[in-house]
């Protein structure tokens, strides 16, 4: 279950932003001050804030900048005010996404897990992608085998990252050159079969058996075996 820190100075709003959230399988934390939320995240771990913005004592601004100091959690702040400005000055400082009041509760939820969701992809690309000796880096987008480097074009790292991640699926040469060229298969087909075939050729050389598991799916496209099996 997801943990969200609710920080509000009104109650009111805390307990509505509770009632809509708790359905949704959130877990939700409520602090009525920027202090007592803060003190709260460096003791606890959650999964979100969604702080107000006007408060008295520390505002949501001041708060924002503390809890960047210390922790990268994702951020959305939310307002009574309808200005762009302080939409662009929260974004610029850190926060996530923002809200206006009143607010949506479809949209508020979809905004929630909309953020989430990002939050997810960047965590997982922290870590590089592993799979029988090779090394996807996506900090550096780089790629190794056994520790030695391949080069390899940001094209080709792309399609062996497709290709990892979904293991045993078959893509098409339509949908590879829909997603990761943005062409149209009936004037660009060469292009996706040029690539793998260089990106084959590479892998052979470093020593990598890519024969056992990049595939040809003859009339369709490519898949990648996730486990040994005859050309």
């Amino acid at each position: 279950m997801k943990r969200i820190l609710l920080v509000d100075d009104e109650q009111r709003m805390l307990d509505l932003l509770a009632l809509y959230l708790t359905p949704h399988g959130f877990s939700c934390i409520k602090k009525t001050s920027a202090s007592e939320g803060i003190r709260f995240l460096k003791e606890h771990e959650v999964d979100l804030i969604i702080l107000d913005i006007m408060m008295p004592a520390m505002d949501g601004w001041e708060a924002l900048g503390a809890i960047r100091e210390i922790s990268e959690i994702p951020i959305i702040m939310l307002t009574a005010r309808n200005d762009d400005s302080d939409m662009i000055k929260g974004l610029k400082n850190g926060a996530d996404d923002y809200i206006s009041k009143p607010f949506n509760e479809d949209v508020l939820i979809a905004r929630i897990e909309a953020v989430l969701r990002r939050s997810s992809k960047e965590e997982s690309k922290e870590k590089p992608l592993l799979f029988n000796g090779l090394s996807l880096d996506f900090v550096s987008y780089k790629l190794s085998y056994n520790g030695n480097p391949i080069t390899v074009t940001p094209k080709e790292f792309a399609l062996l990252e497709l290709f990892l991640t979904y293991p045993d699926k078959v893509f098409s040469r339509d949908h590879l050159l829909s997603s990761l060229w943005q062409l149209k298969a009936e004037t660009e087909n060469r292009t996706i079969d040029s690539h793998i075939r260089n990106l084959r050729e590479k892998l052979r050389q470093a020593g990598f058996n890519v024969d056992r598991h990049l595939k040809t799916i003859w009339g369709v496209g490519y898949r990648w075996n996730d486990k040994f099996e005859s050309s």
